[in-house]
């Protein structure tokens, strides 16, 4: 029995036995930017990380350090961001994916809580795939809460009531209800949030205050601990549910081995 799913936390020997019996990692992805008065600078990374490790222990895989830090030049205007630019932050993920290929990793799961991420991650996986061998799956983690919890949370909003959940199931202490303040309009962010989420048309945006004049809108005050671990166990047994199917069906399309296909860990 593993003591830990962080790759970081896990000696040589434990990493070694566990990507024999299972060769499977899960990058989590995300960035550091600022999220109101009430979140923290990394409560994107904070929420893949936790999302990961559930994940992780429902696949029986690994979660490897990702990020912090994310492609995110939108945020910048306010203090606390910090972008990488799109090269370097392909390089990072396709070198720390492909260090542990070298090392018998077979099947890649990246997990993102950032939509700024989406193209580069798109490259990297391509070239994880095509140039060291790894059958990857690249899942928007930020999407999947959405689809589940929308409807109860008013929508995927910048510093709202989701990434409030997502915060509170990883680092509790981090969460600041008392001090929420000041948020923009929300038909104006949904509008224009929903003006860069569709399929067809995606438009480039400079500023994030084109969306959100103070930085952030939602309804986090609505956050409970309980509805936090019920939102993590619900997102991370849906991705685990899917990304098991994904891959077994990558498994048949490409050929890749079995390991997954007879793993047990999903109930």
């Amino acid at each position: 029995m593993l003591p830990s799913r962080y790759f970081v936390e896990l000696t040589q020997p434990e990493i070694a036995d566990q990507l024999k019996k299972n060769p499977l990692v899960i990058l989590p992805a995300g960035s550091v930017e600022q999220h109101g008065p009430h979140l923290p600078t990394g409560t994107d990374i904070f929420a893949a990380n936790v999302i990961a490790h559930a994940v992780a222990e429902r696949m029986d895989g690994l979660v490897l350090p990702g990020g912090p830090l994310g492609v995110t030049p939108l945020h910048m205007p306010f203090e606390g961001t910090i972008t990488l630019t799109a090269e370097t932050f392909m390089r990072m993920v396709t070198e720390t994916a492909a260090s542990t290929a070298q090392h018998g990793a077979k099947y890649l799961l990246i997990l993102n809580w950032h939509e700024l991420n989406i193209p580069p991650l798109g490259v990297a996986a391509e070239t994880l795939h095509r140039d060291f061998g790894m059958t990857v799956l690249t899942v928007q983690a930020c999407f999947v809460a959405e689809e589940l919890f929308g409807k109860e949370c008013n929508g995927l909003t910048h510093g709202g009531e989701i990434e409030t959940l997502a915060v509170m199931a990883h680092r509790p202490e981090l969460v600041h209800l008392e001090r929420i303040d000041n948020s923009s309009d929300h038909a104006h962010g949904k509008k224009m949030d929903g003006l860069r989420r569709t399929r067809s048309y995606q438009p480039v945006l400079t500023d994030v205050r084109s969306i959100a004049p103070t930085g952030w809108y939602g309804s986090p005050q609505h956050a409970t601990m309980e509805k936090s671990a019920r939102m993590l166990q619900v997102v991370a047994d849906s991705i685990a549910k899917e990304a098991k199917e994904v891959f077994r069906q990558l498994d048949i399309l490409q050929g890749g081995t079995a390991e997954l296909k007879n793993s047990k860990r999903i109930q």
